[in-house]
């Protein structure tokens, strides 16, 4: 005889056999959790209602980006200083991109991202910061003038992507690193088209693209057409023209 299998039905999820019995486990169902007040607030803190914080920003994400216009995100460290060649080097790039009609979008810190707000506010351009929560909170540098945070990384990275035209890459540590090699690995595999890179600090940059030719290339994990992903430049204004020709191919593209 065969043994009986127990099935219940939680939302959209099916369950049968000893799924069953761990589902049911305390005795209580979602929608009675949500209506008493009493007891742990864990359950907030779980997976599926992780799921709802995800699309709340999303949602607010996209509100608030939807008529940015034209726009080119600008990375580099937190850690850089005011005195330091850099900062002035990052606020010409926002202003540059700020004249040529691009809104200005960082991660909202300090340092290089400061810089990169300071010279788009001071040439009458958008100024915008996604920040993000961290171990040790920094805050919206006071030069954003529209400001986004983020619980997960995952969906500011969506932002910077969807709502840029492309990157201006300064200086910087870890999280430029990533940032910059996403945005290669999206480009390389066509799930972004049309998207300009541009490392700006020919003395920082070069060695990267040294080891790039020698070891990746040499060893043919990448191609000799994706290092022309990238555009090294010590110059602001070449920087935003490259992102201004390129905003020009793509609209031509377009119309065609």
């Amino acid at each position: 005889m065969t043994e009986e299998r127990f099935e219940r039905t939680v939302g959209r999820v099916q369950l049968r056999g000893q799924q069953v019995k761990r589902s049911t486990r305390g005795g209580s169902t979602t929608d009675q959790r949500l209506l008493d007040s009493r007891g742990p607030a864990d359950w907030v803190h779980t997976d599926p209602w992780r799921v709802l914080r995800i699309q709340s920003e999303f949602v607010d994400g996209f509100g608030a980006l939807a008529e940015l216009g034209p726009a080119v995100s600008v990375f580099g460290s937190a850690r850089t200083k005011p005195d330091d060649p850099v900062y002035a080097l990052a606020e010409e790039v926002g202003r540059h991109l700020a004249e040529v009609g691009f809104a200005v979008v960082t991660g909202g810190g300090p340092g290089a991202m400061e810089a990169a707000n300071k010279g788009a506010c001071e040439a009458e351009g958008t100024s915008v910061g996604l920040g993000i929560e961290l171990p040790r909170e920094q805050g919206m540098n006071r030069w954003v003038e529209l400001g986004v945070n983020f619980r997960y990384f995952f969906v500011r990275k969506t932002m910077f992507v969807k709502y840029s035209q492309g990157f201006v890459v300064l200086p910087g540590g870890f999280g430029t690193f990533d940032e910059l090699f996403e945005a290669l690995t999206l480009v390389q595999t066509g799930k972004v088209t049309s998207f300009p890179i541009v490392l700006v600090g020919t003395s920082y940059w070069s060695g990267l693209l040294d080891w790039l030719r020698e070891q990746p290339l040499g060893l043919g994990t990448i191609s000799p057409e994706d290092l022309d992903l990238l555009q090294l430049t010590d110059d602001p204004a070449e920087a935003a023209r490259i992102m201004a020709d390129a905003a020009e191919q793509r609209l031509r593209g377009t119309q065609r």
